[in-house]
């Protein structure tokens, strides 16, 4: 293999459908493969992802090895259950760094006992628009300096435990109000204003030390008016690491969403993001072939790119050698299970974050209905397992379809929604109920819409993790 094939095959960080490990990674290892990213739809009835997790690094050793798990509302690991982590918007709003650090402790020490050592973590965003369908309560807030000095205490907590922080989605995805997984948004705010609130997280974490930084499929007008940032020389070379000096890896978001071009335009992808001064090219989990095609059409397009005169070869040597240097040193040896310790006293913070966020004087709702709606979330979130425990009455789950010939449920009841004002059907039904119904409650588990406000009987939890509604049960059912 030429020095230039394996190059093509060191940029990729790839992807698999299935819980089931791939035949081809053994070879592709071979062949200098940089990585693989473990999706959601890697998770399976039945199956442990952290089990799926040691027996890639058991084939792949010297790979680099990455996963999603934010805590809060992203998580892989727990997708079952829901994270017993809190969201990073309650742990804005709890306001402690050190809880946030121990947090991040926690998820680093799991993700260590499952040999993987990169969390594709924390959202370095600000959510300054709470329409954005996409970050919300990912964000640790809409306070710049807030999220700055959060975002570097969940990087400390990774690394504290091992893993390496890839914060994300630079130079900023908060201020959008379109899903790049499903278009590519604008954002037209000014240079100032991306001066003082989009990368003040980044540069507080780049003057940290974070070791990996996730770019967005987000044009930002400011900084190149034509092209997204992972695709904008101006925005991840002169930029990021001209101005902000980061010589870490940058990682692009997966090439296959829709604000990057969609699968069909994989290869070309690539290329662009390369030459912008991308180094690892996250690709997503298609299931042709459990995710060898977008491997093969990659490497072929940037060997051919390269031989053309399209990609200079320096610059995939270059992202190569970045990426070699990122690899774990030395064969990775998961260690079978977390520290238990960290993991204790992380969970026991995120309970107490969870509790302390929700708003005072909880009404007792003891034996009340519980009724979920469902809202249009992101992939970002995929199929995660979430909702409010029972409260001793029945529970149901409505989609926005079955609203119109709904009527308002009499009695106690819980209606539970990840953000409620996303959907106008859903939304209508909400009002409607909380109007005819005196003894109704909205809980919203997402991020709270200003619209929120003009409603009584909403409770906030600023995240739908497990560790947050069970909180609220608890809660509503009166106990301590």
């Amino acid at each position: 293999m030429s020095t230039l094939d394996r190059a093509a095959h060191a940029v990729l960080l790839a992807g698999f459908a299935g819980p089931d490990v791939p035949s081809w990674l053994s070879g592709l290892h071979e062949q200098g493969l940089g990585g693989i990213c473990l999706y959601g739809s890697n998770v399976a009835p039945g199956r442990d992802l952290a089990g799926l997790a040691r027996s890639v690094r058991a084939v792949a050793p010297t790979a680099v090895l990455a996963v999603d798990e934010e805590g809060g509302d992203v998580t892989r690991l727990h997708t079952a259950t829901g994270s017993p982590y809190a969201a990073p918007a309650a742990l804005g709003r709890y306001d402690d760094p050190a809880v946030t650090r121990l947090v991040a402790e926690g998820i680093g020490a799991e993700l260590t006992g499952a040999g993987i050592g990169v969390d594709l973590a924390p959202c370095a965003d600000v959510n300054s628009d709470p329409r954005n369908p996409v970050i919300g309560t990912r964000s640790f807030g809409a306070d710049p300096s807030a999220v700055a000095r959060h975002v570097v205490a969940f990087v400390e907590g990774l690394a504290a435990s091992g893993v390496a922080a890839c914060i994300k989605h630079f130079p900023g995805h908060g201020a959008t109000v379109t899903d790049s997984h499903r278009a590519l948004p604008t954002v037209r705010a000014s240079r100032e204003v991306l001066e003082a609130r989009e990368l003040v997280p980044f540069r507080a974490a780049v003057e940290a030390g974070v070791p990996a930084v996730m770019t967005s499929h987000v044009v930002l007008e400011a900084l190149d008016p034509h092209q997204p940032a992972t695709f904008s020389r101006a925005v991840l070379t002169d930029l990021l690491r001209g101005e902000l000096g980061f010589d870490g890896v940058v990682v692009t978001d997966a090439l296959d969403m829709a604000g990057a071009g969609g699968p069909q335009a994989l290869g070309a992808s690539a290329v662009r993001a390369l030459r912008a001064g991308a180094d690892l090219l996250c690709l997503g989990p298609a299931p042709d072939e459990h995710g060898l095609v977008p491997v093969r059409t990659v490497a072929r397009a940037l060997v051919e790119a390269v031989r053309s005169g399209d990609l200079p070869e320096d610059r995939i040597l270059e992202a190569a050698a970045r990426v070699d240097r990122f690899r774990p040193r030395g064969p990775a040896r998961p260690t079978g299970h977390a520290d238990p310790d960290v993991v204790t006293r992380a969970r026991q913070a995120s309970a107490e974050v969870a509790a302390a966020v929700l708003p005072p004087g909880a009404p007792d709702l003891s034996g009340a209905t519980v009724v979920h709606l469902d809202t249009a979330v992101s992939p970002a979130l995929g199929d995660t397992a979430w909702g409010v425990p029972s409260l001793g009455g029945p529970v149901r789950r409505l989609s926005p379809d079955e609203l119109a010939a709904t009527p308002v449920p009499d009695g106690p009841v819980l209606l539970v929604a990840r953000r409620a004002a996303a959907d106008e059907r859903v939304w209508a039904w909400v009002r409607r109920t909380l109007r005819d119904n005196p003894r109704a409650w909205l809980a919203e588990l997402g991020w709270p819409d200003p619209r929120l406000d003009d409603l009584d009987r909403v409770l906030r939890t600023y995240g739908s993790p497990a560790v947050s509604t069970g909180a609220l049960a608890r809660a509503l059912r009166g106990a301590s």
